[in-house]
């Protein structure tokens, strides 16, 4: 491992640390979780923006990047309302089904074939899923866990997308995802009950320059040199740490069927990236084989 392999691996590790805040700030605000959104995403755009000036990027506007701008969208929207419906820890270990998502809608879209490891993972990680919502039927948290599953969806989605960009255009989609959001969630403020306080005007300044802008930074700088299943190891840390930080701060106990599905799910996708990443080797070791 090389000295830039080093940095990227603890880019990604900072990176997934200040993703995994999110659940203490979302709870010390009192706002619609359209407005959270909207202004968590104007502040990390800023972020986003700066960096891209600084380090004197373009800005595109193409098919991918409008395309990755609404997946995103959708993502942010949809994460932020299941942390304020159901327990953050809920909310990011369902959000953690993303490349599930991702491998079903590859098969449906690209017709990418199924083998016997992916059924099996899918099985896993639905059971996982159906744990969650054991400990929440007849119960208002339900409807949280319903949202961070299209959270998780809509993430698979949006990997697809961005992973169709190139790569000077992918700053462009995430500069654009966090301005849709905005666009749709500030409005809500007009017609909902919003209490703004120093505390929660501090909590969104924390979310959006902290845990969104400065990690979305990060994890670009990171992808250069960390393989891609270090980054999904890594990124692993987020749903570790987060159930951890909101019951230390906000003394949120998920409860024991959502500590036993979120094992499950972290498992089964853990899994399936060693896996994939194991397959995406077999066919260059191969023709290394052929060349010696």
């Amino acid at each position: 491992m090389n000295k830039k392999q080093r940095i990227a691996i603890v880019q990604m590790l900072i990176c997934s640390t200040l993703w995994s805040i999110a659940g203490i700030f979302f709870k010390m605000i009192d706002w619609n979780p359209f407005v959270i959104a909207g202004f968590r995403s104007l502040i990390a755009a800023a972020a986003v923006f700066l960096y891209m000036l600084i380090t004197k990027q373009r800005i595109y506007i193409t098919k991918n990047v409008l395309i990755s701008m609404f997946f995103l969208a959708a993502t942010f929207i949809c994460f932020v309302s299941a942390n304020k419906l159901t327990y953050s820890a809920n909310a990011i270990v369902l959000q953690y089904t993303s490349p599930i998502f991702l491998m079903i809608f590859s098969a449906l879209i690209f017709r990418q074939k199924f083998l016997t490891s992916d059924i099996m993972t899918v099985i896993a990680t639905f059971a996982g899923i159906a744990v969650f919502f054991v400990g929440s039927l007849g119960k208002p948290k339900v409807a949280g866990d319903i949202v961070a599953v299209l959270s998780g969806a809509f993430m698979g989605s949006m990997y697809i997308a961005v992973g169709k960009t190139r790569d000077e255009e992918k700053m462009s989609g995430i500069l654009f995802g966090h301005l849709l959001t905005a666009l749709i969630g500030i409005p809500f403020c007009f017609f909902t009950d919003n209490t703004y306080t120093g505390t929660s005007i501090i909590a969104i300044l924390v979310l959006g320059i902290v845990q969104l802008g400065i990690p979305y930074i990060l994890y670009a700088l990171a992808s250069v040199n960390c393989p891609p299943l270090a980054c999904s190891l890594i990124a692993a840390v987020e749903p570790l740490l987060n159930p951890f930080w909101v019951f230390l701060f906000n003394g949120e106990n998920p409860g024991i069927f959502s500590i036993i599905g979120g094992i499950i799910v972290i498992s089964a996708v853990t899994v399936q990236c060693i896996l994939q990443d194991r397959r995406s080797r077999e066919p260059a070791k191969a023709n290394l084989r052929k060349r010696v």
